[in-house]
Parts: structure tokens; C-alpha cells; sequence
């Protein structure tokens, strides 16, 4: 786990299983989503403050590939890199099943700033949220 920038551990809760008894593809948005916001207030600049300073950052592309399922009980480890390039930040983001190493889920997700209700080139985002 050490070529990442962040990891975060999340325990899958029961309430986020389908029908078949596993980890229902849409939650995997929230992990990844509530990954990138922990990593930020580490990096000391909040979504919240992001807001509150009229950066509003937005999701603008996915990409998943769902690879092995996990099940109540799972421990994940959640990891990201990311990097910028021009205006977009994009995020590349694992998640692994804690106990088996397994990688259930490998992510790309690009990320852009409006400013002003227009997509903006992020340069006051770097300013404050450097990568």
C-alpha cells in the first residue's frame, strides 16, 4: 500500500449489500467519494471550505472496473493517487479486500472545478489543494 498517497480503511455495513449478498455497485461511488474528501481534509482544505471559497469541485468522468465482490463483514482498504493535468484532477483509485489483498475495485475518476458556474482552469484549487 505504499505507492499511494492516501488509504483509508471502510467496513462494509450491511445496508449496502444487494440482493445477492454483496457490496451493491453503486456504493462503490460513496467509498471512492468518501476516500477523496478524507484525503483533502488531510491535506488540510475541506470540500466544505472548497465550497465556502466558491470552488465547487465536480465529478466529470468515471471509470470502474469492478473486479471481485465484497460481503458484509469485509474490511477494504480504499487507496488514491492523484494527479493534475491542466484543469482536470485525476484521481486513480483502488480498493482492495483488507483480509485477502484481493483488488475489488480499480477506478479513474476525473474531477474539474466551477468557479462562477463556469468550469474553471483549477489554478486557485492548486494554490490551496497542492498534489
Amino acid at each position: 500500500m505504499n505507492k499511494y498517497q492516501f488509504t483509508l480503511e471502510i467496513a462494509v455495513r450491511d445496508y449496502e449489500l444487494d440482493a445477492e449478498g454483496i457490496v451493491n455497485n453503486a456504493n462503490y461511488l460513496h467509498y471512492m467519494e468518501h476516500t477523496r474528501h478524507a484525503f483533502c481534509r488531510r491535506q488540510g482544505y475541506s470540500f466544505a471550505q472548497m465550497t465556502a471559497d466558491g470552488i465547487v469541485p465536480v465529478a466529470r468522468r468515471v471509470e470502474i472496473d469492478y473486479l471481485a465482490p465484497l460481503h458484509s463483514g469485509d474490511v477494504m482498504l480504499s487507496c488514491l493517487n492523484v494527479v493534475r493535468k491542466g484543469p482536470r484532477y485525476i484521481f486513480m483509485q483502488d480498493i482492495f479486500n483488507q483480509a485477502t489483498g484481493q483488488l475489488a475495485v480499480k477506478a479513474q475518476i476525473t474531477i474539474v472545478a466551477i468557479e462562477n458556474g463556469k468550469i474553471s482552469r483549477g489554478d486557485r484549487l492548486a494554490r490551496l489543494l497542492p498534489v
